[in-house]
């Protein structure tokens, strides 16, 4: 997911926000030995945060079937995670970084939804990665920290989160399909006649197939003779 995420984006900056410019696009971390080391405009876009949202948690499972239409197997529904990146413009002007700034800002504004540029991978079930940006940030974190945790000083900077469907990667095999109904026996504790009965699984129990009868209901029990003390028992059918 990540891999795929990262070329979606660079390939977006590159085509539609740099236009064939000859600034680098890099996802190295913003420290101050590597701005140390930069020597050519760069738009860095650092992944600085991965957690998931949990307000799209589902339960129960998800059910693949074969060609055939019979069910292989079930799998827990896909988890979604967001991706937060911290782009930076770097040249030697700060007007040149606000200009290059607003330029990636309205370029990411026209996507709701991240395509995918470079393959499938952006997409499950349906589902695809949204994106957002310049939202504030979570109550738990700030950029402040983000910078001062990288060993640098604040600098302007725009707040990309993309929420991507992931595969939880677990898959549990169906079992074989059923082919016959739950057979029950039904006789009594004296060794008396054994009634066997099959419920097929296609149909009710009560519905009665093509050229064949329901069962008859069983008769009522025969009352008990007077002074017996014994308490009356249900013929069972033959």
């Amino acid at each position: 997911m990540i891999p795929e995420i990262d070329d979606a984006l660079r390939t977006i900056v590159r085509e539609e926000a740099l236009q064939g410019s000859d600034v680098e696009v890099v996802f190295d971390a913003p420290t101050t030995d590597w701005a140390a080391r930069r020597n050519s405009p760069t738009v860095n876009m650092y992944l600085y945060d991965l957690r998931e949202d949990p307000r799209w948690r589902e339960r129960g499972f998800v059910v693949e079937r074969g060609d055939d239409g019979a069910v292989t197997a079930r799998r827990p529904p896909n988890r979604r995670f967001k991706l937060s990146y911290l782009v930076t413009a770097w040249t030697q002007r700060p007007e040149d970084e606000h200009r290059l700034l607003d330029t990636l800002l309205r370029c990411f504004l026209r996507y709701e939804v991240l395509p995918s540029l470079v393959g499938d991978g952006l997409a499950l079930d349906g589902t695809r990665a949204t994106v957002s940006v310049g939202l504030p940030p979570p109550e738990d974190r700030g950029f402040a920290d983000v910078w001062s945790a990288l060993g640098g000083q604040l600098k302007p900077s725009l707040d990309l989160v993309v929420n991507a469907p992931v595969q939880t990667g677990v898959l549990l095999a169906a079992g074989p399909p059923v082919q016959e109904g739950p057979v029950i026996e039904i006789g009594d504790r004296d060794g008396g006649a054994v009634e066997r009965r099959q419920r097929r699984p296609d149909r009710d129990e009560d519905d009665a197939g093509e050229g064949e009868a329901a069962a008859p209901p069983p008769p009522p029990p025969e009352p008990a003779a007077a002074g017996s003390g014994r308490k009356p028992r249900a013929r069972k059918p033959r």
